[in-house]
C-alpha cells in the first residue's frame, strides 16, 4: 500500500471465537489492512457488511442457520465490489452454481490463513 491509500477494510465472519481471534491476528499482522468488524454467524455477517461496507470478507464455510456459501452469495449481490474468502478447517464442495457468475470469491483452508496468502487473495479478487 503506497502512502495516501486508506487500508483495506477487513470483516470477519465465524462461529468459533478461538477463529475469530485468529483472524484478528492475522489482519493485525497483514500490511495495510485494517478490521472493521466481526460476526459470529452469517446472518449477522450480511446485516454487519451491508452497514459497514467492508472491501474484503473473510467467512467460515461451516455455520449454524445461513453457511459462509449462502452469506457470500448475499454479501456479493449487495456490493459487486467485495472480495470474498470463504475458509473452511476440512474440504469444503461448493454447492452447484457457486460462486455466483463474475464475483470475487475464494475459497482457502482456514490452516492457510496467513498474511501472505490474505494480501495474494486480496490482489487477485480486485483484478477479477
Amino acid at each position: 500500500m503506497s502512502s495516501g491509500e486508506r487500508p483495506v477494510r477487513v470483516f470477519c465472519v465465524d462461529d468459533q471465537a478461538v477463529f475469530r481471534a485468529a483472524m484478528r491476528q492475522v489482519i493485525a499482522a497483514t500490511p495495510g489492512f485494517t478490521q472493521v468488524g466481526e460476526a459470529a454467524s452469517g446472518e449477522a455477517a450480511v446485516a454487519a457488511a451491508r452497514a459497514l461496507r467492508p472491501d474484503l470478507v473473510l467467512i467460515d464455510v461451516h455455520m449454524p442457520g445461513i453457511n459462509g456459501f449462502q452469506a457470500a452469495t448475499l454479501v456479493v449481490n449487495e456490493r459487486r465490489s467485495v472480495v470474498v474468502v470463504l475458509m473452511s478447517a476440512d474440504p469444503a464442495e461448493p454447492p452447484p452454481g457457486f460462486p455466483p457468475r463474475g464475483r470475487a470469491i475464494h475459497i482457502v483452508a482456514k490452516r492457510e490463513l496467513c498474511p501472505g496468502i490474505l494480501l495474494d487473495l486480496w490482489h487477485a479478487g480486485r483484478t477479477r
